[in-house]
């Protein structure tokens, strides 16, 4: 019977084959820390590159110098962007 979930739980539960935590704890001693420890400094620093990865735009080179190129000299606005510059509300 599968358990409900408890709002306030602080915990995370796991299911790893034996071989799997063996080389945890292999890990764990070595760096001689707690397990809890060691998998939440792995696992946050894993999951903060993936959301970097999602999150940063990568430009080449050739990309970024352009990007800047235009940042600092921009194109005359045309009609489109000016009548979209005056549909927007005044600012207080």
């Amino acid at each position: 019977m599968p358990r409900t979930a408890v709002k306030d739980n602080q915990r995370l539960a796991l299911r790893l084959k034996p071989e799997d935590k063996s080389l945890i704890m292999r890990a764990v001693e070595l760096e001689q820390t707690d397990m809890t420890s060691f998998i939440l400094r792995t696992v946050l620093q894993q999951a903060q590159a993936v959301i970097d990865d999602h999150e940063r735009l990568k430009l080449s080179k050739r990309d970024s110098v352009l990007v800047m190129n235009l940042l600092d000299n921009p194109p005359p606005a045309n009609a489109k962007l000016r009548k979209a510059a005056r549909a927007l509300p005044e600012r207080s």
